[in-house]
């Protein structure tokens, strides 16, 4: 599950930095919903590496490597779920244990903030997009929603639906002449926590910095929104 789109810093831009649209199919996300990546829009080349050794039975037999989900909750009660591919779970774990504890997080049991989340398939479109047609065809894929991307360089939209549809959709989009660039599953939030104290976000953001950093962690995803003016303030 990997996300192409804007890096991190388009997360910090508040709630109000993606335009609201009137779909009828409301989006299901604000800006940090998105998986929070690396200023790369990438997982580290050493992550990659491995996987791709894993999948290729490359890795020494010795080498048990596994997917781990780790939840918590950042400063300002902002829920987070990060995603970790390791072959010491006991070397990960101590790590994204003592980034919390260093900003003032709180790590938790697994299944104490994914509640707050539904697991979406998403897919990524790109071109010039009619929104009337693209309504009218994802309604008819069977979509749940649609969101449109903000970047001028790179116009397109994001569809979501169920993660055991995501096939069956894309398919259906690709028939209908859609360009899918990629696809995805995505943690969604249900709820979200508005950060509009720089004492709370600054710290939030070091947290994050401090997670993405680590060799073993693929994916941070968080439900909050930075204010506006706090961003202004931090000078972000």
């Amino acid at each position: 599950m990997r996300y192409g789109g804007p890096p991190l810093p388009a997360c910090r831009g508040g709630s109000s930095s993606r335009p609201n649209t009137a779909n009828p199919i409301p989006p299901p996300t604000s800006n940090c919903a998105r998986p929070l990546k690396k200023p790369s829009a990438g997982v580290p080349n050493e992550n990659i590496d491995r996987a791709i050794a894993k999948g290729a039975g490359k890795l020494g037999s010795g080498e048990a490597w596994e997917e781990i989900r780790y939840e918590g909750y950042g400063p300002g009660g902002a829920a987070l779920i990060i995603e970790a591919f390791t072959d010491n779970r006991v070397r990960t774990a101590a790590d994204v244990r003592a980034a919390f504890n260093k900003y003032n997080g709180n790590l938790g049991e697994t299944g104490c903030v994914s509640w707050l989340f539904s697991l979406k398939g998403v897919l990524g479109l790109r071109g010039n997009l009619d929104e009337e047609r693209l309504l009218e065809d994802a309604l008819a894929a069977g979509a749940e929603s649609y969101e449109w991307l903000d970047d001028p360089e790179m116009p397109g939209a994001e569809v979501f639906g169920e993660i055991t549809e995501l096939e069956t959709l894309s398919g259906f989009l690709q028939n209908k002449g859609y360009r899918v660039v990629d696809s995805e599953w995505r943690w969604i939030p249900s709820t979200r926590v508005l950060v509009n104290d720089a004492a709370v976000a600054r710290p939030l953001l070091r947290l994050l910095d401090a997670l993405e950093a680590l060799d073993d962690v693929q994916n941070v995803t968080g439900n909050f929104d930075i204010a506006d003016e706090t961003i202004e303030e931090l000078g972000l």
